[in-house]
C-alpha cells in the first residue's frame, strides 16, 4: 500500500463507544470477557470438530471454516477496541486504519460467502438426500471454501485500492471504534465518488448477491418440507437448519442496518456494528452447540477424553 498521499496527516483518532472513564472502564471488562468466550468458544468447536470423527461431513467442514472465521473476524477490531478503552491517545495510524478496513472486508466478505455455501449444502441434504454424498464430495467442499475466500479478497482489494489514493486532510476523529469504509469518506477533502461506486456496487454485488442465494436455497427446502407428510420430519428437516438461519439473520440484519444507516456515529448506529462485529462471533458457536445434539454429545466426549488424559 502505497501511502504518499497521505502526508497531511498520519494517524486518526477513534472516537469509540464513550467518553467517560468509568464507562470505558466497565466497557473495558465486558468487551474483554465478550472476546476470550469467542476465542474459546470457536476454538472449542475447531477443536471438537477436528477430534470427533461422528463431524467429518460437509456440514461440520464448513462450520469450522465458520469458527475459524468467527475467530478472525472478531480479532480484526476487537484488540484495538480494548487498547483504545484503557487508553488516553485513541489513536491508528492511516495504514492500520486502511488495513483494518480491509481486513474486515474480506473477513466480512469470507462469512457471507461461506454462510450461501451452507444454506446450500442444507438444501442438498433436505431435497436431494439420496445424492448428497455424491454432490457434496471433499472436492466441491474445498473448492467452495476456497471460493469463499478467494471471491472475498478481490472484493476486499478492488475496494480498498482506490480508498489507498484518498486524501485525508480535513478531521482526524472517526465516530467509530473502528476503522470501515463509510466513516473515512467524511474525513477525506478529495473526491470519493469512486470509492463509493465501487462500494455501493460491491455491496449489492456480493451482500445482495448472497443473501438471495441463501433465500432462493430456503425457498426450495420450505417447499420441500412442507410436501414431507409426517409433522416429525418436517420437525426433523427444520431442525437441521434453525441453527444457520438464526445465524444468517444476525449476521445479514446487522449488517444491513449498519451499511444502510448514514455514518454519523449515533448509539444506534454503533450498537448495531457492535452486533455484527462483536456479538455475532460470539453467539454463533453456541448457537451450533446449543441446538445440535451430535456438538453436544462430540463436546462431551472431547472433555471427557481430555480429562482422561490429565
Amino acid at each position: 500500500m502505497a501511502l504518499g498521499n497521505h502526508s497531511a496527516i498520519t494517524e486518526f483518532i477513534l472516537l469509540g463507544l464513550s467518553a467517560d472513564p468509568h464507562v470505558q472502564a466497565l466497557l473495558f471488562v465486558l468487551f474483554l470477557v465478550i472476546y476470550l468466550l469467542t476465542v474459546m468458544g470457536n476454538l472449542t468447536m475447531l477443536l471438537v470438530i477436528r477430534t470427533n470423527s461422528h463431524l467429518h461431513t460437509p456440514m461440520y467442514f464448513f462450520l469450522s471454516h465458520l469458527s475459524f472465521l468467527d475467530l478472525c473476524y472478531s480479532s480484526i477490531t476487537v484488540p484495538k477496541l480494548l487498547e483504545n478503552l484503557l487508553s488516553q491517545k485513541k489513536t491508528i495510524s492511516v495504514g492500520g486504519c486502511l488495513a483494518q478496513v480491509f481486513f474486515v472486508f474480506d473477513a466480512g466478505g469470507t462469512e457471507a460467502c461461506l454462510l450461501s455455501v451452507m444454506a446450500y449444502d442444507r438444501y442438498v441434504a433436505i431435497c436431494h438426500p439420496l445424492h448428497y454424498g455424491q454432490i457434496m464430495n471433499s472436492q466441491l467442499c474445498n473448492s467452495l471454501v476456497c471460493g469463499s475466500w478467494g471471491l472475498s479478497f478481490l472484493d476486499a482489494l478492488i475496494n480498498i485500492l482506490p480508498a489507498i489514493s484518498l486524501d485525508f486532510c480535513v478531521n482526524q476523529s472517526i465516530p467509530h471504534y473502528s476503522c470501515e469504509l463509510p466513516s473515512l469518506f467524511p474525513l477525506s477533502c478529495s473526491d470519493v465518488s469512486t470509492s463509493f461506486t465501487v462500494l455501493l456496487c460491491s455491496s449489492v454485488v456480493h451482500g445482495l448477491g448472497t443473501c438471495l442465494l441463501i433465500v432462493f436455497s430456503y425457498a426450495l427446502i420450505a417447499s420441500t418440507i412442507l410436501s414431507i407428510s409426517s409433522s416429525s420430519g418436517r420437525g426433523k428437516a427444520f431442525s437441521t437448519c434453525s441453527s444457520h438461519l438464526t445465524a444468517v439473520l444476525l449476521f445479514y440484519g446487522s449488517a444491513f442496518l449498519r451499511y444502510l444507516m448514514p455514518t454519523s456515529g449515533s448509539p444506534l448506529e454503533l450498537i448495531v456494528s457492535v452486533q455484527y462485529s462483536v456479538v455475532t462471533p460470539l453467539v454463533n458457536p453456541f448457537i451450533y452447540s446449543l441446538r445440535n445434539n451430535e456438538v453436544k454429545a462430540a463436546v462431551r466426549r472431547t472433555f471427557r477424553k481430555y480429562l482422561q488424559y490429565r
